[in-house]
């Protein structure tokens, strides 16, 4: 992927949250402690379903993957975000900035599909418990990664390659924290048509398919339910789905309110605050969520415990 264009800039500056000095240091303290407990609870559940069997199933190799994600996806912008509430000027180089936009497109997108995977998870979990182990064999889960991970990397291959294409020979301030889409798109001085173009049908390609999958899952999920005559199984199909339909709902939800396109300033800023929410408490937020609904995992923490102990 070359980095390079006709463009006279080669560095941005990145705005950071905030130009209040008063709230920069408590900001940093903030941020780092996030930063600190999102790659610890991250780290923490990936250890403990690689190191319990009664977790070396279908279901969690996929929380496995969510919480890779979640993990690189926290290192993509949390260290310039740092630095830009301790520097007079964040600077980023122009490949910086592109290789940056490249990954967070990479683990935004793979995120939305291995949420979708988890969704057909769960539908089989639930509505064929018989076959479950057949259909989700070990061969379709590394599959249904594997095409996760790769739509994940074409999506953001479009996004960074139309805008490497772009020129920038005016202002170099990104009004964000970090390379985003819509903020670079704004510093053009080259037409953004097929940018726009672009942009708006891979999003909806990814989110209208995700959705739809999801939806019908969770659809035929609430008609078996309906159907149980005993409300053990109902509870059991209840507890199973709620971490995920948490966590989809936020993902989605904040993203969308993320990455409507406005024009006032008070509207990027407002977009500012959303991102906040899905690119560092939803990564910290998600090791949580499926840590203490979850009895295997209780279960795995305690045998973990007590294994460190006696050793």
């Amino acid at each position: 992927m070359a980095m390079g264009n006709d463009s006279s800039v080669t560095e941005f500056i990145l705005t950071g949250l905030t130009e209040n000095p008063e709230l920069q240091l408590p900001l940093f303290g903030i941020f780092l402690v996030n930063f600190a407990a999102t790659v610890v609870g991250n780290l923490s559940l990936m250890s403990l379903i690689f190191l319990n069997s009664n977790l070396q199933t279908p279901m969690y190799f996929f929380l496995f993957n969510l919480s890779f994600i979640d993990l690189c996806y926290s290192f993509v912008f949390t260290p310039k975000t740092l630095m830009s509430f301790v520097l007079e000027k964040n600077r980023i180089s122009f490949t910086g900035c592109m290789t940056q936009l490249f990954f967070f497109c990479f683990f935004a997108n793979s995120e939305c599909y291995v949420l979708t995977a988890m969704a057909y998870d769960r539908y089989v979990a639930i509505c064929q418990p018989l076959l479950y182990m057949v259909i989700m064999s070990p061969k379709r889960c590394s599959l249904m990664m594997f095409g996760s991970y790769l739509m994940g990397f074409a999506g953001a291959m479009v996004h960074t390659g139309f805008m490497i294409r772009l020129n920038f020979c005016d202002s170099n301030i990104i009004n964000h924290y970090m390379c985003d889409i819509l903020p670079l798109l704004q510093l053009s001085c080259s037409s953004i048509y097929a940018n726009e173009l672009v942009s708006s049908v891979v999003v909806s390609m990814v989110v209208i398919a995700s959705s739809i999958i999801i939806l019908m899952s969770y659809a035929l999920i609430l008609f078996n339910i309906i159907q149980m005559s005993s409300g053990k199984g109902l509870s059991k199909a209840m507890s199973t789905c709620s971490s995920h339909i948490i966590t989809v709902a936020l993902f989605y939800g904040f993203g969308v309110l993320t990455h409507i396109k406005t024009s006032s300033n008070e509207s990027v800023d407002q977009g500012k605050v959303f991102s906040v929410f899905c690119t560092f408490l939803l990564p910290l937020l998600n090791p949580f969520i499926y840590s203490l609904r979850n009895k295997d995992v209780k279960l795995a923490i305690r045998r973990t415990l007590i294994r460190l102990t006696v050793s």
